[in-house]
């Protein structure tokens, strides 16, 4: 786990999937008030990305120079998770890509992964709220919960216990993947490709238990932001409110914030987005 847990309460600004769109996230930092030519953070900022760092836009290797060097500079102010297109160099490639990142960047993700600086899961504490938030690239399926973590009872239990299969035979299961990969719903899919309307909502919609902390995840969204299309079965998805400034969506389930922050940039980035920003907040 991260060590910034002792820290004192600041903003945690989550940032969603950049898809290689590096002059994005520099502007994103330069709008949180990192220094405009280092890009270091102020003290004040920790950033969690959600994982997708790569693929699409037109500087993977950038975004990779980026992050490697504000991790460098300040370990502990930087969070990075693994996403579906960073998995492809982490040993157990699921799925065909026309794209690949040249050799350096490739070892910077297996570095980083190896090292543990890029992990499956992160906890933020939100001063004032009922509970902590579990963030996971796909977010976490309340059958993957059940079936494969045995049901931890808190969002701290629940994210060390996914970072542990990092490394181990046990790695294969956060890439578990769902209808993405396989075209078959899987209500148990796991935390780097469960589909938000078609997995991770349903899954938690229609448990007998309610999750023990709230969610954050990218890689998928319950709204097309171009054409304004809902996703998946609305009587499975349930209501959602919107944020189309920020491509934010958020579900209420028995009580439990499930929020989704994927911009969706293609070769071009979206034209308006931004990250998730927590005031009095700290990682765990």
């Amino acid at each position: 786990m991260s060590t910034t847990g002792d820290a004192p309460l600041g903003r945690v600004a989550v940032i969603g999937d950049l898809g290689g769109q590096a002059a994005e996230l520099a502007h994103q930092l330069g709008t949180l008030g990192a220094d405009p030519r280092t890009l270091s953070l102020p003290d004040d900022l920790t950033v969690v990305q959600v994982g997708d760092l790569v693929h699409r836009g037109p500087d993977s290797p950038g975004v990779v120079a980026i992050v490697d060097r504000v991790m460098a500079g300040q370990p502990a102010q930087w969070v990075q998770l693994a996403g579906n297109h960073e998995a492809l160099y982490l040993g157990l490639p699921q799925f065909v890509w026309p794209e690949r990142l040249p050799e350096a960047a490739q070892e910077t993700l297996d570095r980083w992964w190896t090292a543990g600086a890029m992990r499956a899961a992160a906890v933020i504490e939100v001063h004032g709220a009922a509970v902590p938030t579990l963030v996971t690239h796909a977010g976490l399926t309340q059958g993957f919960w059940r079936h494969y973590l045995g049901m931890p009872a808190t969002a701290v239990e629940t994210a060390a216990a996914l970072n542990r299969m990092a490394g181990t035979g046990q790695q294969r299961w956060l890439f578990r993947p769902g209808v993405m990969v396989t075209d078959s719903v899987d209500l148990a899919a796991g935390p780097l490709w469960a589909s938000s309307p078609d997995e991770l909502i349903p899954s938690w919609r229609e448990a007998a238990l309610p999750a023990p902390f709230d969610q954050i995840h990218g890689h998928s969204s319950l709204l097309d932001w171009t054409t304004g299309r809902h996703y998946g079965d609305p009587d499975r998805v349930g209501p959602f409110s919107t944020d189309p400034v920020l491509r934010h969506t958020t579900s209420t389930v028995e009580g439990r914030r499930i929020t989704g922050i994927d911009p969706n940039h293609g070769r071009r980035p979206a034209p308006t987005w931004g990250p998730l920003v927590l005031e009095r907040a700290r990682v765990l």
